[in-house]
């Protein structure tokens, strides 16, 4: 009697154990919710990191490398989750990088230096635009074949960041841009220009002055100045960081520098395909895409100029970092020889650079 309970018994502890291996996977392997991933698909599942891009200016191919770096997926494959913010004619990046509604803003750097005198505490961790590439226009009619002949009239400029160099032409020149010269605030388009409103327009080589020769207007019937020939051009789009955000967000910098780099890299060596990627970013009906591939096309040669290694894109040449801040000192733009081991930091680019 004792044996046939105990043989009854192990029959159902055997049957039980089946049942338990069966709702279990069967095998001998651990349940599915308790297996642990292995260290790419925990790379995989790890959530991204956030960051804001502030840009100067709005959506265009001057900020090509930025969204091709999006669009390619080059910063999610550093586990960043970018937000590209555009920028206006009203928008001051400082501002928006130290009150920390942006991690990373593109400013000019005669602009970080004239908000680093003013106490903000702001560093330049890549430099992209390697010279200037402002130019003033001046329909041949007006008369104006000279800088002196701007004096009493109507001069576009813009504000936000992107003031100082034209403030640099006119010290350059002998004018006072407070008693000499109307200075008048100058909107994203060139229509003031076409309106008469201004007789002098500032302009980008590689977008408004395209404008005006897309528009119809021969180069011929222009008066054109270069500031770069006229002595007074400074370095441009920089991209630049609060002091504090880097010192606690040092990786992702080191990061974010990464995939811009690539993507400036990959949107020069392929510009068809970028352009079709700005088009997508672009307001609708603002430009169109011919006008857009001649930007990218002009700043290919601003950002990664003749002579220059796709290594080499998004760094500080220190001969064109201290001519901007000589300008900036002789015409009055700072008041004081800036820290440039403080205001630059070229340790970020350096290690992205690493493999």
């Amino acid at each position: 009697m004792i044996k046939r309970n105990r043989g009854k018994s192990l029959a159902m502890m055997a049957m039980a154990w089946l049942l338990l291996l069966a709702a279990c996977g069967g095998g001998g392997s651990e349940p599915a919710s308790t297996q642990m991933p292995t260290g790419s698909e925990a790379a995989a599942e790890a959530p991204l990191t956030k960051v804001k891009i502030q840009l100067k200016w709005v959506p265009q191919a001057q900020f090509a490398g930025i969204f091709v770096a999006k669009e390619k997926g080059f910063y999610e494959q550093e586990g960043l989750d970018v937000e590209i913010i555009p920028g206006g004619p009203d928008v001051v990046i400082e501002q928006q990088v130290v009150n920390g509604a942006a991690d990373i803003g593109v400013t000019s750097f005669d602009s970080l230096l004239v908000n680093r005198d003013n106490g903000l505490p702001l560093v330049s961790v890549a430099q992209l635009i390697q010279k200037s590439s402002y130019r003033f226009v001046a329909d041949k009619a007006s008369g104006i074949d000279e800088p002196a002949k701007m004096k009493g009239k109507k001069v576009g400029m813009w504000t936000g960041s992107q003031q100082f160099q034209v403030l640099a032409f006119m010290e350059k020149n002998g004018l006072d841009p407070k008693k000499d010269v109307e200075l008048v605030k100058q909107g994203f388009t060139m229509d003031q220009f076409f309106n008469k409103q201004l007789d002098v327009a500032v302009s980008t080589i590689y977008n408004e002055y395209h404008v005006v020769l897309e528009s119809g207007v021969k180069e011929d019937d222009l008066y054109v100045y270069d500031f770069e020939d006229a002595g007074v051009g400074m370095l441009e789009d920089t991209l630049v960081v609060k002091d504090d955000w880097l010192k606690k967000n040092r990786e992702t910098a080191v990061k974010a520098i990464r995939a811009t780099m690539k993507g400036w890299n990959y949107a020069i060596a392929n510009q068809p395909e970028s352009v079709d990627i700005i088009m997508k970013a672009v307001t609708e009906g603002s430009t169109t895409k011919e006008h857009q591939a001649t930007m990218l096309m002009e700043m290919a040669k601003l950002v990664k100029p003749e002579g220059f290694t796709e290594a080499q894109v998004g760094s500080f040449v220190d001969e064109a970092v201290q001519r901007t801040v000589d300008i900036s000192l002789k015409y009055g733009l700072i008041k004081k020889e800036p820290d440039l081991a403080v205001a630059v930091n070229k340790t970020i680019l350096a290690d992205a650079a690493k493999p």
